[in-house]
């Protein structure tokens, strides 16, 4: 079930378009025009950016070995870093929430089929984060 919301202004769809820009297509300026979210999408944004590092072994730690991240789409592997980021360093939001967000917007990017083993992964990996860090 695909649900149409327009990318203007859904903040989680700013963020994944920026953060893949930044970490695939090497974009060096990242602006963040007017948006009635954008100090949270610059909080997530910059915040993926800065943490890239200590979220790739937060996922290969709690996804094990026969998960290799680096095949993952791109797409994938950026909707991953920033909701793992969310899961992480938000704790005032409900894993539901940031799941269901990323979910939403992965529709703008993603096909059906792909979207469901999405929300597995998100599942899987924010109760494991959340359970060790709460």
């Amino acid at each position: 079930m695909r649900t149409h919301y327009n990318p203007k202004n859904n903040p989680r769809v700013i963020i994944i378009q920026k953060l893949y820009g930044k970490f695939y297509n090497e974009d060096d300026d990242i602006d963040f025009p007017k948006h009635r979210f954008k100090k949270f999408i610059k909080d997530i944004v910059l915040g993926t950016i800065e943490r890239n590092d200590i979220i790739l072994d937060e996922l290969h730690n709690k996804l094990g070995n026969q998960f290799v991240f680096e095949k993952l789409d791109k797409v994938f592997q950026t909707i991953l870093k920033a909701a793992t980021y969310e899961f992480m360093y938000k704790p005032n939001l409900s894993i539901n929430i940031i799941i269901k967000e990323y979910l939403n917007s992965s529709n703008f990017f993603l096909e059906d089929s792909q979207t469901k083993y999405l929300n597995a992964l998100l599942d899987n990996i924010g109760k494991k984060l959340r359970s060790v860090n709460a």
